[in-house]
């Protein structure tokens, strides 16, 4: 209760001496007379006069009266140029300061309370560039003095350099000012000193540190591009090295804007996605799918019926829909759009050459101004004892290395329990492998929350995957079976198989671009700054290899950025947004998420409150067979402002785009609410999930007088 006290009576004491100052005359006149008459009194006592002058200067600053005009005129008819310069200058930085601290601790809490995580990411922002911003306000007078205390209280920024940032932009300000008070006796009125020239002169002063911020970066390039010799033209505007999804957008952008664009892939055209992850991975989910609903038929009124699976068939399909979705990533059709598409591989020769070189080994240097890496990542392989003596399979390379094989591995061993790792272990045991998933974490899916993770692994479980959880690879060998050691809890044991995945993550790739003889930072990924720049402007980086979120779609987005700020960054660059990102696993039930789950709003000590609704109790899931899941939101307390959904069940991917959208553009659940859903579908969900959490933040006293209203009604 103290700070609200301590607030209303600061806002008393300025309220009363507002009352107390209401009729005093403010013109040049009337300053004037009252000078006179404290200049008699300077005469005999210049040293107190000085001091008690400062004193009420730093109070009037301080409390955010509106009379500093007024004492900086003043202090230059009594005290002269330098001395007035001084005593205000001093005096007003201070009495700033004060205003300053006071606005820090009676609002800044309640402040970062209202905006939440909006806050945060505004006070990012102004502890790297809150000086500089500070600085440019303070040299245009025009804006609020004490506007500028109260709102920088509010913001990281350190108290020592707020005050020394106001003193010495508020200077050029204070000595106008100044000089207008020691010529005070010849002036009518304040139409000489607030001009239009003026005010002018000092906008033009106030776009100086924006020019001097320019000149500065234009320093920094040049001392970054030392030593290298810039080309006098330009083959290309842009050269983008990697055809995945960040890629394609890439080259994309810069055809449909006219630029002329190269993309050079060593590989296959599509990327990771089309060829090795998002869809060979999502075609074989959706053939187990369809053997486990067989299984379980009965559960829709059917019989229920074993499934006859030629896995090799199934392996066909899933070529044959890479094959049919390939159309779309191909170099005839970026070639059609204006896209220059080479095979080979490229390297940086130097900031603005590219050596491309092909299959038979021949090399073409190209120019370009801007170059976008987007690389990818590969499927990291852990230094585990006798791993290579196995022949394991990542999710590159099982597409081809269980193709043709008439039925699916026998016993299978999947290691990792990351997304990838479920996925692939759920639908292979679907397809009758005897899948054993190992992982060294407590739970699968760690980055869920552990009910979530939960469902999960008793889905699998009933699907037949045997887990083992807190369980760390020890070694591989080979002898009459392939095995792999584990260790739980000091004990060991192992496990023979046939094939084993490692799904243990993914690392970008970074080798043999030539990114160490340029000395760009490179080490789990490339480094970047907010505009995806790598150390040199014109190169940027984007998608898996540049970080830090490993999905397609991140991908896809981030490569906006780096192109629009690859070709028109002399003009306008744009910070890559990561505020709202979701993601989605593709086991079963499904799980997707954006924003904050309910452990990181806890870990974070972020305010929260949890609304739920049970999937049992949708329509459409009850026809379809499949009323089990949830869907999760996280609000600030009384607030329907979205912080974090979580969805788990049949369609979760596809649900989750309306939360996305609503955080996207700050909608918070009662728009949701009120946005018609068709019935019977799967996205009513969201919608109630909206409506519990109206129904949890009735007003009871209104809903009390509604009740009374309506039984005066009745009569």
């Amino acid at each position: 209760m103290k700070k609200p006290l301590l607030l209303a009576g600061l806002a008393a004491l300025i309220l009363a001496l507002l009352w107390v100052l209401r009729d005093q005359d403010l013109t040049v006149a009337a300053l004037q007379g009252h000078l006179a008459r404290v200049a008699a009194w300077q005469q005999g006592h210049p040293l107190l006069v000085a001091g008690l002058f400062f004193v009420a200067y730093v109070a009037i600053t301080a409390l955010s009266l509106p009379f500093a005009l007024w004492m900086t005129l003043a202090s230059g008819a009594l005290f002269g140029f330098w001395g007035g310069l001084a005593i205000a200058s001093f005096a007003s930085a201070i009495g700033a300061s004060l205003a300053f601290l006071v606005a820090r601790h009676l609002l800044r809490d309640w402040v970062r309370a209202r905006l939440g995580q909006k806050a945060r990411t505004i006070e990012a922002g102004l502890a790297r560039d809150g000086a500089f911003y500070l600085f440019s306000l303070r040299l245009i007078p025009v804006v609020p003095f004490f506007a500028v205390n109260l709102l920088m209280g509010l913001t990281p920024i350190r108290l020592l350099v707020f005050y020394a940032v106001s003193q010495a932009g508020m200077l050029a300000g204070t000595a106008v000012y100044v000089n207008a008070g020691t010529q005070l006796a010849r002036l009518d009125s304040l139409s000489g000193i607030v001009s239009a020239p003026i005010l002018a002169s000092f906008a033009v002063l106030a776009v100086f540190p924006w020019i001097a911020r320019a000149v500065l970066g234009l320093l920094r390039r040049r001392r970054v591009y030392a030593g290298w010799t810039r080309p006098s033209s330009y083959d290309r505007n842009l050269v983008v090295i990697g055809a995945g999804s960040a890629g394609l957008v890439s080259a994309y952008i810069a055809a449909a804007t006219k630029a002329r664009v190269t993309l050079v892939e060593a590989g296959e055209m599509g990327g990771d996605c089309l060829n090795y992850g998002c869809v060979p991975s999502k075609a074989l989910i959706r053939s187990a799918t369809l053997a486990h609903e067989m299984r379980h038929a009965s559960a829709q009124g059917l019989t229920d019926t074993a499934p006859v699976i030629p896995f090799a068939a199934v392996m066909e399909r899933v070529h044959r829909i890479i094959a049919t979705i390939a159309p779309h990533d191909s170099v005839e059709r970026y070639t059609s759009l204006g896209v220059e598409a080479l095979k080979g591989h490229a390297r940086l020769i130097d900031p603005w050459t590219v050596e491309v070189t092909d299959a038979e080994g021949t090399a073409r240097r190209l120019t370009t101004r801007s170059v976008i890496i987007a690389t990818g990542a590969r499927p990291f392989l852990p230094p585990l004892p006798g791993l290579d003596l196995v022949e394991p399979l990542t999710s590159d390379t099982l597409w081809e290395g269980l193709r043709g094989m008439q039925d699916p591995p026998r016993r299978l061993v999947v290691l990792g329990g990351g997304p990838i790792g479920c996925e692939l272990a759920q639908a292979f045991a679907r397809l009758g492998s005897e899948v054993v998933q190992i992982e060294r974490s407590p739970r699968l899916m760690g980055r869920e929350d552990p009910e979530v993770a939960d469902m999960v692994m008793a889905s699998m479980r009933a699907d037949g995957v045997s887990i083992l959880t807190e369980h760390s690879a020890v070694r591989c060998g080979v002898d009459g079976d392939r095995w792999i050691e584990v260790e739980h809890e000091g004990e060991t044991r192992r496990i023979p198989f046939d094939r084993i995945i490692v799904a243990v993550g993914r690392h970008a790739r970074l080798e043999g671009f030539g990114l160490e003889e340029l000395g760009i930072p490179a080490d789990r990924t490339v480094e970047t700054n907010a505009y995806l720049e790598t150390r040199y402007p014109n190169i940027l980086a984007a998608g898996d290899v540049a970080g830090p979120y490993q999905f397609t779609h991140v991908a896809s987005h981030q490569a906006w950025f780096a192109s629009v700020n690859a070709l028109f960054g002399m003009f306008k660059r744009f910070k890559a947004d990561y505020r709202v990102i979701p993601w989605a696993t593709f086991t079963a039930p499904e799980v997707a998420r954006v924003g904050l789950s309910e452990t990181e709003a806890t870990e974070k000590g972020i305010p929260h409150e949890v609304t739920r609704f049970d999937l049992a109790g949708l329509d459409r899931a009850v026809t379809d067979g499949a009323a089990h899941g949830f869907v999760k939101v996280l609000t600030p307390p009384g607030k329907d402002r979205i912080l974090g959904v979580t969805i788990v069940g049949d369609h979760a991917g596809d649900l989750i785009a309306e939360f996305v959208m609503a955080m996207k553009h700050g909608l918070g659940l009662g728009k949701v609410l009120g946005t018609i859903h068709i019935y019977p579908t799967w996205t009513e969900a969201n919608k109630s999930v909206a409506g519990a959490w109206r129904r949890a933040h009735v007003n009871p006293r209104a809903l009390a007088l509604v009740e009374r209203f309506h039984r005066w009604r009745r009569g």
